[in-house]
């Protein structure tokens, strides 16, 4: 269909096959993957199956991958699903490919260049429209066609308007918000709050206590996004309690199951290296920058105790005891 609106998914991992295979389904939408694991491109554009990611999923024929950049050249919206360190670096490497009037969209979650968030980077280092699109979801659920709720941020209205109907038909609902910092900085908190809520689940097994931490770690949450400028009510949003939950209280979490392993005692360093710790390396860079722009300490302890922890300061039912008092 030549009317077809052009979509480019950077990135043929999880969330980006994912998205792509919902969107794919919409007759009115061309939708290509662009990745640089030729494999995956190979599997996807000849057997219909990303065999490193989905292999027992069969995806829809229209979606389409490529290695080429190129495919970039047309393209209206472009989402980008690559880990978050090489969003700047790649786009600055193919900038030549990407028009100047095509928005991007970030779904990556975490600290680009300079410990800013991703959509900030993006604003910094190109002309393009930008906005973020983040909430409670598993890439799995998306491609099983399972109803999802994911927040679109944008400081412009015309974006949003531009990128929400993209979903409308599908299985995936949006929410919309101007508080594009706010919705970033949720989605890199939630993964260290889901450490800490791991941790009590292990070491206790209490739902009280659970819960009990859950609401200290979210009014946490709440400082800290006050503080570095988002929106009281971004909180209340898919991606603010909505995602939190997801991550902090589900066994398919990576966090969440840190977290756990570090509860039930089995954390070393040989083991931290093996398994994806956004939360770790974000509680780093959150308490420099909290402690340099003058946030007082009582205001985030349980990010400060989970530090503790992490160097080996006071075992876990000393990192309890100290987070309930």
């Amino acid at each position: 269909m030549n009317n077809q609106k052009k979509i480019t998914i950077i990135g043929a991992g999880s969330i980006g096959t994912a998205l792509g295979n919902v969107l794919s389904l919409r007759p009115d939408l061309n939708v290509n993957l662009l990745s640089v694991e030729s494999d995956v491109v190979s599997d996807i554009s000849t057997l219909h199956i990303n065999q490193k990611y989905f292999p027992n999923i069969r995806l829809n024929p229209s979606l389409k991958a490529t290695t080429a950049p190129g495919v970039l050249r047309d393209s209206e919206i472009i989402f980008i699903g690559i880990p978050s360190t090489a969003v700047i670096p790649y786009l600055q490497e193919i900038r030549d490919e990407l028009p100047e009037n095509a928005i991007l969209v970030n779904l990556a979650k975490g600290f680009g260049i300079h410990k800013k968030v991703i959509a900030l980077c993006l604003r910094d280092h190109f002309p393009n429209p930008t906005c973020a699109l983040k909430g409670p979801s598993f890439a799995r659920e998306i491609i099983n066609n399972v109803p999802t709720a994911l927040t679109l941020a944008s400081t412009s209205r015309d974006t949003i308007q531009a990128v929400a109907p993209l979903f409308d038909g599908t299985t995936v609902y949006i929410d919309t918000t101007t508080d594009v910092a706010g919705v970033e900085v949720l989605s890199i908190l939630k993964n260290i709050y889901a450490i800490i809520i791991g941790i009590v689940d292990a070491h206790f097994h209490s739902p009280n206590l659970r819960f009990f931490i859950f609401t200290k770690a979210f009014n946490e949450m709440r400082n800290i996004l006050l503080h570095v400028g988002g929106r009281e009510e971004t909180m209340f949003n898919y991606c603010g309690i909505g995602d939190f939950g997801l991550t902090a209280l589900n066994d398919m979490s990576r966090n969440h199951t840190l977290g756990l392993l570090i509860g039930k005692g089995f954390f070393t360093e040989d083991i931290s290296g093996k398994v994806v710790l956004e939360g770790r390396i974000a509680t780093e860079i959150f308490l420099e920058e909290l402690e340099k722009s003058g946030l007082p300490p009582e205001k985030y302890p349980l990010m400060r105790e989970l530090q503790q922890t992490f160097q080996g300061n006071h075992n876990v039912s000393d990192f309890v005891n100290k987070i309930i008092s």
